[in-house]
C-alpha cells in the first residue's frame, strides 16, 4: 500500500492565485484559470504542477520540463518551453517558498505525537509481535514498526513513520518523516527527518522554505551517534542499502547516497548532492551542494571537492584534486619547509660567528 505522506495538501488553485501567492507576474498569454494541484521539481513536474528555476545548472531541465507553470527570473522567460506558463519574479526561490506555503499550510508545524495523549504508544500505531519499546520512548500516530525491532529508552518514532524488522532505534534518537527498511541501526541521539536547511535569503530577511519531502533509509544501514539526516525539500533524502555512517555526520536535504557507502565521522554533505555506490568519505571531509560523486570514488579525510568527482577517482585536499597530485604537492611543500629550516639554521650559525 502506498504511504499516505506526512503533510496534508491544499488546492488545487487557479494559476493566477498561485502567481499572486508567490509574488510573481503571469507572462503574457498565460491562462490564469488553469488549475495547479501541487509543487514539483523541474524533472518530476507534470501539467498540473508548478516548478521553479533558481540555479543555472538546471537550465537543461527547464527546457525539457513538463510543468504546467514555472517560476523564473525574467532573463530566462524565453527558455520556458511551450505548454509551460512562465511566472515571472526576480526571486524564484522565494516565490517557490511562498507557493509551498500555499499548498502545504501545515508543513511549518509537522506532527510527531498526539498532543495530550494518555499513552506513550499511540493507539493508532501498528506494532508487530516482538517489538520492544523501552521506558520513556514515544511512538506516534499511525506509526508502523516491524517484528524484532527495539525502540530504546527516550527515543521518538513520529507520526506515520515506518520502521522495518530487526531494527534498533537508540536511546534519545528521533525519527520523523521517514520510512526505514529492515535491520537498520540508529545509534544514540541520531536525528532523522527534521527540516532541511532551506531559506530564501534576501535584503528583507530570510524566508523559511517548507520541507515536504521524506527520508528513505534502505535495509542494513547503520547510522552513528548524533548524526543528523534532514528530510527532502521536494524529493526524498535517500540512504542506500548497506551504507555505514559514522558519528556526528550531517546529511542535508535531497541528498542521495548509494549502496554500501562509508561516511566517516564529522563529514558534511550539502543538499542535493548524489553519491554513487561504494563511495568512501574520510573523516571531516565535505561536499558542497548539487555535486555528483561517481561509484567507487574515495575522498580523503579533511578534503573538500568543489566539482563533480568521477567514478573510481581518489581525491584529496581543499579544493580536492587527484590524490597523486595532492600527495606530490604536500611532498614539495615539506621539502621546501625543510630547506628553509636548513637555510635559516646556516644563517644563524654565520651570525653567531
Amino acid at each position: 500500500m502506498e504511504h499516505p505522506g506526512f503533510f496534508e495538501r491544499a488546492g488545487p488553485f487557479p494559476l493566477a492565485e498561485v502567481a499572486r501567492a508567490a509574488g510573481a507576474e503571469l507572462a503574457r498569454g498565460a491562462d490564469g484559470s488553469r488549475p495547479i494541484g501541487n509543487v514539483r521539481s523541474l524533472a518530476d513536474a507534470g501539467s498540473g504542477h508548478v516548478s521553479f528555476l533558481d540555479n543555472r545548472k538546471y537550465l537543461p531541465q527547464l527546457q525539457t520540463t513538463r510543468a504546467g507553470a514555472c517560476l523564473v527570473a525574467p532573463a530566462f522567460a524565453a527558455r520556458v518551453p511551450a505548454g509551460t506558463a512562465a511566472l515571472l519574479t526576480r526571486t524564484p526561490y522565494r516565490g517557490f517558498a511562498l507557493a509551498l506555503q500555499l499548498f502545504y499550510p501545515d508543513a511549518m508545524r509537522p506532527k510527531v505525537a498526539r498532543a495530550g495523549g494518555a499513552s506513550l504508544i499511540d493507539p493508532s500505531a501498528r506494532l508487530e509481535e516482538g517489538v520492544s519499546v523501552e521506558p520513556g520512548a514515544v511512538v506516534g500516530p499511525e506509526a508502523q514498526i516491524g517484528r524484532g525491532t527495539v525502540v530504546a529508552a527516550g527515543a521518538v518514532v513520529g507520526y506515520r513513520c515506518a520502521i522495518g524488522r530487526g531494527c534498533f532505534v537508540g536511546p534519545q534518537a528521533t525519527v520523523t518523516h521517514a520510512l526505514i527498511g529492515d535491520r537498520v541501526i540508529l545509534h544514540a541521539g541520531v536525528r532523522v527527518g527534521q527540516d532541511g536547511f532551506g531559506f530564501a535569503m534576501g535584503p528583507q530577511g530570510h524566508l523559511k522554505v517548507p520541507q515536504i519531502g521524506r527520508v528513505i533509509i534502505q535495509d542494513d544501514v547503520e547510522v552513528g551517534a548524533n548524526t543528523a539526516i534532514d528530510r527532502g525539500a521536494l524529493n526524498d533524502t535517500i540512504i542506500g542499502e548497506g551504507t555505514k555512517i559514522d558519528n556526528l555526520v550531517q546529511i542535508g536535504h535531497n541528498v542521495v547516497i548509494g549502496r554500501h557507502c562509508v561516511i566517516v565521522g564529522q563529514c558534511g554533505i550539502s543538499g542535493s548532492t548524489e553519491l554513487g555506490d561504494f563511495v568512501v568519505m574520510g573523516g571531516q571531509s565535505g561536499l558542497v551542494g548539487h555535486l555528483r560523486v561517481g561509484a567507487g570514488a574515495q575522498i580523503a579525510g579533511a578534503s573538500h571537492p568543489k566539482d563533480d568527482v568521477p567514478a573510481g577517482a581518489r581525491v584529496g585536499g581543499t579544493p580536492a584534486r587527484p590524490f597523486r597530485d595532492w600527495a606530490r604537492e604536500l611532498a614539495v611543500l615539506s621539502r621546501l619547509a625543510k630547506q628553509g629550516a636548513v637555510t635559516r639554521g646556516t644563517e644563524e650559525d654565520e651570525g653567531e660567528k
